[in-house]
């Protein structure tokens, strides 16, 4: 039975619009990405590499094309680890207990991230080496 202040949609309401919304927004990504900061080692790690690539991105002598690709190709494996994260975190919440589903789900998403990390390598070789 569904109670009557929330919407048949599945969503909470939340009643929030504009402005408000917008810093409740930024306020909850702010949250997501001190967890992950501090949960997370691979993040860390990730945080550090990407760092350094995004500096040679301003470093080295490039057009506004290939400097994007370099930047977005970095904030995408960036983003990958946050979601891969996420989903990790899910699955820990549901049960830490051993299951193939959950095993499953965690090797997929790290496999999303080894995915992304070959973009990366794979953007950088073809910039850098032509």
């Amino acid at each position: 039975m569904h109670s009557s202040r929330q919407p048949q949609t599945g969503k909470y309401r939340h009643g929030r619009t504009g402005l408000n919304r917008l810093r409740h927004t930024l306020l909850h990504s702010r949250d997501g990405f001190l967890a992950t900061l501090h949960g997370e080692a691979a993040f860390r790690q990730l945080l550090v590499l990407h760092g350094v690539l995004i500096g040679l991105t301003f470093l080295l002598d490039l057009g506004p094309v290939e400097r994007a690709l370099l930047l977005a190709a970095s904030f995408v494996s960036l983003i990958v680890e946050l979601l891969n994260s996420a989903i990790e975190a899910v699955v820990d919440r549901i049960s830490l207990e051993l299951h193939p589903l959950s095993k499953n789900a965690k090797d997929m998403g790290s496999t999303a991230q080894t995915a992304a990390l070959l973009m990366v390598a794979a953007v950088w070789a073809v910039i850098l080496i032509g």
